[in-house]
């Protein structure tokens, strides 16, 4: 088969942006060259990549799912050789894309960069948040190489590594009738009206603990920011769920909270690593999650003084 990286590039920015002018756009070319790039990539697989949809853009076939898998790990590879040939005589080089869970990312990742940048010159690292549905979908997608996210819902063809395990507790107002124990049980706090943190899968996760507990929590709050919930939740509008520790007590109005171990068998969220499954991972995200394995525990320590709140796996 004749076909050229350039090629394998138009194409899996055309699917990644479901359109060939934004694709043209993103790539600075002409909306001729990304058409012309997959018609010719069709023809010489005998696939059809797309399907065309009239005035509304593209949307991959099965076939061109599976294949742009393998022309992203190929682009990739073409990438890593090129760097090499650049940084001849360092092990380590090039950006490595990541993105975060927003609970914990600000918290545990920012440190850790700056520890391997310092002992990976030569290496970058872009870092950003979302929300584990978007996470999912960035990881299939190629727009990151790594993951750092918990085991919500992962599919099938994505690879996860578990690191640390969090369990569920409850955060209250220093002034809540039950702020006062030690630990809790949630059939206790059922009772009282609850501030959700109200993001996609999180929202399923903390409402599949209720049942399996055969309880109906009261959702009588739901919020978009950690730090919307921790304001309503220290300011009296009820109790909420976290699996990832509080750094401090204080919300951003400066206002007072109490976390609360959780008795019964709640299930826990795993922190872990994730990537797509056919994809190898580059030389700097091997050195990455290393160094992630080697500091966890100090890390967690640093952040989080109270170790009631996690369990390291590794």
């Amino acid at each position: 088969m004749h076909f050229t990286l350039k090629q394998l590039r138009y194409f899996a920015k055309a699917g990644e942006f479901g359109s060939v002018t934004k694709a043209a756009e993103a790539l600075h070319v002409s909306q001729p060259s990304i058409s012309s790039a997959v018609l010719h990539l069709e023809e010489v697989t005998g696939l059809q990549l797309f399907v065309r949809h009239h005035a509304q853009g593209l949307s991959l076939t099965p076939a061109g799912r599976q294949f742009i898998l393998k022309a992203k790990q190929l682009l990739n590879d073409a990438e890593g050789l090129g760097r090499y040939a650049n940084t001849l005589g360092e092990d380590i080089a090039g950006t490595l894309r990541i993105v975060g869970f927003p609970t914990f990312t600000p918290m545990l990742l920012p440190s850790l960069m700056k520890k391997f940048i310092e002992t990976y010159p030569e290496a970058s690292i872009q870092c950003d948040e979302s929300h584990q549905k978007d996470i999912i979908q960035s990881l299939v997608d190629g727009r990151y190489e790594l993951a750092l996210t918990y085991d919500l819902q992962i599919p099938s063809d994505i690879e996860f590594e578990p690191i640390m395990e969090f369990p569920v507790y409850a955060v209250l107002a220093q002034d809540h009738p039950l702020a006062d124990r030690d630990e809790l049980d949630l059939k206790e706090l059922a009772e009282y009206p609850m501030v959700l943190l109200d993001w996609p899968m999180t929202r399923d996760y903390f409402f599949s603990l209720f049942l399996s507990q055969d309880l109906e929590p009261d959702f009588a709050y739901r919020a978009q920011s950690l730090g919307m919930v921790r304001g309503l939740v220290s300011n009296g509008f009820g109790y909420t769920l976290f699996n990832a520790p509080l750094v401090n007590n204080k919300a951003l109005d400066g206002s007072e909270l109490k976390a609360i171990p959780l008795t019964g068998n709640l299930r826990p969220l795993r922190l872990g690593v994730a990537k797509i499954s056919q994809f190898r991972l580059t030389p700097v995200a091997e050195a990455f999650i290393k160094l992630l394995k080697e500091r966890a525990a100090e890390l967690t320590a640093s952040v989080f003084p109270d170790q009631r709140f996690y369990r390291h796996l590794k």
